[in-house]
């Protein structure tokens, strides 16, 4: 009689899960490394830059919610994101509500009806580490919360992208503090539009992680990134210093629930 070690059968798809994640991983450092080289160049680089940043985001986002929560997550996600998006945005661009009256410039690639196919890439790139972040702090107020880190996250992207041409706006009635080419309806408009987008996917999206999924590291290095990204951009490079106090102040608020809960844990 033999004794044969006893070594237990893996699952099948924890191969393919490991390689989804490490292809989320290589694409969530290297939006971030790119984020990092933007305000170092100009011209076309600039442009190619703006659009890798966008679909390197997206897609990392994407890769990880299929390796965290399951496919049927990461498609849900996906398509309600990016076909909701779409529609804000095309309403937005004819329309002007509930942002204000804008319009995107052809540098930011194909378009449909006015909507470059990049922006609800955009969308899902910020959506999903807001939803992650949302679904930690409370069942109730995962619309609000949500979409008050989009807002938050969106005071430092559309300086940045107005400044390079990328969207253009017709500024009627207040500006938004330390940011005169945004109009204040930006903001509300990004408030407005996030309550409906959080409210569907939490609704119609799988609640709980996978067993063995992956941890929250990546979309929580998304937000502390534009957060801190924001700050030292706007501070020493792009010459905007009461945007990034403000602007910082403001985002750093929003997260502070968030990062108390992965510090300390939900108080009893």
């Amino acid at each position: 009689m033999s004794l044969r070690q006893y070594r237990p059968r893996r699952r099948g798809s924890a191969g393919p899960a490991r390689f989804i994640g490490a292809i989320a991983v290589a694409l969530g450092l290297t939006t971030i490394l790119l984020e990092m080289v933007y305000p170092l160049v100009h011209g076309s680089i600039l442009q190619f830059i703006t659009i890798a940043t966008v679909y390197c985001g997206a897609i990392a986002m994407i890769l990880h919610s299929r390796v965290a929560y399951g496919a049927q997550f990461a498609l849900t996600f996906t398509v309600i994101t990016l076909i909701y998006s779409y529609c804000v945005e095309l309403i937005g661009v004819k329309s002007g509500w509930p942002f204000g009256t804008y319009h995107y410039d052809p540098t930011l690639g194909p378009a449909i009806a006015g909507v470059p196919l990049l922006v609800p890439f955009a969308w899902c790139m910020m959506a999903y580490p807001a939803l992650v972040a949302a679904r930690r702090i409370s069942e109730k107020w995962i619309f609000l919360y949500g979409a008050l880190v989009v807002m938050a996250w969106d005071i430092f992207l559309d300086p940045q992208m107005v400044a390079a041409g990328r969207w253009h706006w017709k500024l009627v009635g207040p500006r938004f503090p330390f940011a005169p080419a945004i109009p204040l309806s930006n903001a509300f408009g990004w408030l407005f539009a996030g309550l409906g987008l959080f409210a569907l996917l939490h609704a119609l999206t799988p609640k709980e992680r996978l067993k063995d999924g992956a941890t929250s590291v990546l979309p929580n290095l998304f937000l502390i990134w534009a957060l801190a990204g924001g700050i030292v951009g706007n501070l020493f490079f792009f010459h905007r210093v009461g945007l990034a106090f403000f602007g910082g102040a403001l985002f750093a608020l929003v997260l502070a629930p968030y990062s108390f809960l992965l510090r300390f844990g939900r108080p009893e």
